[in-house]
């Protein structure tokens, strides 16, 4: 089904999906509620949800519980999706603790790491951080298909390339920096520097027209 959804709506469905799970307790919920909370029009809320699920109903509007499930099936947060990490810094330890990473359907199996000191058990999130020679045979045998690039830059596309050639699929990469991959590869990149500009520029610019 995913296959026939727009980029933009599929990057929707989890925000109304977190919206849903804060009212659970409620029977039904209007899509012309969900549209004034997220600042949405009530078409477009229609027209996301009807492309993964049926629990609307004249009137009554959509059950929650329903509507959450087929949220859950869509977005394959039923089903966990393993990945593994690479660059145990701070940032990659970070990701490795943080247990609502479970809520989403990802689940983190190991780290990765060059540094000697990072190998065994991390104290925090209890998962082993292992050395880069085992990354192959661990993505293989569990057949792991997601990639986590927590390393510098300088090194990232190495990284990215160790990945595909262990398998993986797609590659959630937070290296500040420009990554490749072949056309069958996803590569979703978190650039904070970018939001950072972003987040900088209007508030430049508001605070400018306030003055």
């Amino acid at each position: 089904m995913l296959e026939k959804i727009s980029l933009q709506t599929l990057q929707r469905l989890p925000v109304y999906l977190e919206l849903l799970r804060q009212d659970a307790a409620s029977d039904n919920i209007s899509a012309n509620r969900i549209a004034e909370e997220l600042g949405l029009t009530e078409i477009q809320v229609r027209k996301d949800l009807a492309a993964v699920s049926d629990a609307g109903r004249p009137k009554k509007g959509f059950v929650v519980t329903d509507l959450i499930a087929d949220l859950e099936r869509a977005l394959g947060y039923d089903n966990a999706d393993d990945a593994v990490l690479v660059g145990a810094g701070r940032l990659g330890r970070a990701l490795l603790s943080y247990a609502g990473f479970q809520r989403y359907g990802l689940n983190i199996v190991a780290g990765f790491d060059t540094n000697p000191r990072a190998w065994g058990q991390d104290e925090v999130s209890g998962k082993m951080i292992y050395a880069m020679d085992k990354l192959d045979d661990l993505c293989r045998r569990l057949s792991v298909h997601m990639g986590i690039i927590t390393v510098p830059a300088p090194v990232a596309q190495c990284v990215c390339d160790e990945l595909v050639g262990a398998g993986c699929r797609a590659i959630w990469n937070f290296a500040p920096t420009h990554i490749r991959a072949p056309g069958n590869i996803l590569i979703k990149n978190e650039n904070m520097a970018s939001s950072l500009a972003l987040i900088s520029h209007h508030l430049r610019r508001n605070l400018e027209e306030e003055a």
